[in-house]
């Protein structure tokens, strides 16, 4: 089992930036390929970003490409996400998952474990 709490969420105007973390806890962090999923009101839930367990190897979603970055620090169990140049349609709440493949993996049902979320809203 790992348990994931994610935290930096918040209001931002169009533009601003915001960088998420979600920190890890229970079984070792680094056994763990990590990402970054978002769903705003009446859409499904789609990928943002993805890091492989090493950190050397990441992904995007295609909305995001140029102005989201993900990085992990295995020495303190937390992922994070660093989001520049924000739009309205950002606007959704973000999570943090953890799965067990050894790749940057971009499909949900590799992520065993997610966390609660957390709310970005960017006003125009």
């Amino acid at each position: 089992q790992v348990q994931l709490v994610e935290s930096g969420g918040g209001l931002v105007q169009a533009g601003g930036s915001l960088r998420l973390s979600c920190a890890a806890s229970g079984r070792t962090f680094s056994g763990f390929a990590m990402g970054w999923f978002r769903q705003a009101p009446g859409k499904e839930r789609e990928f943002v970003a993805t890091i492989s367990r090493s950190g050397v190897s990441t992904r995007y979603g295609d909305s995001v490409k140029g102005r989201f970055t993900i990085s992990r620090d295995n020495a303190v169990n937390t992922v994070y996400l660093q989001m520049n140049s924000l739009k309205p349609e950002d606007t959704a709440v973000y999570y943090c998952a953890a799965g067990t493949t050894t790749w940057a993996t971009t499909t949900q049902t590799n992520f065993g474990f997610w966390g609660q979320g957390t709310q970005v809203t960017v006003s125009s």
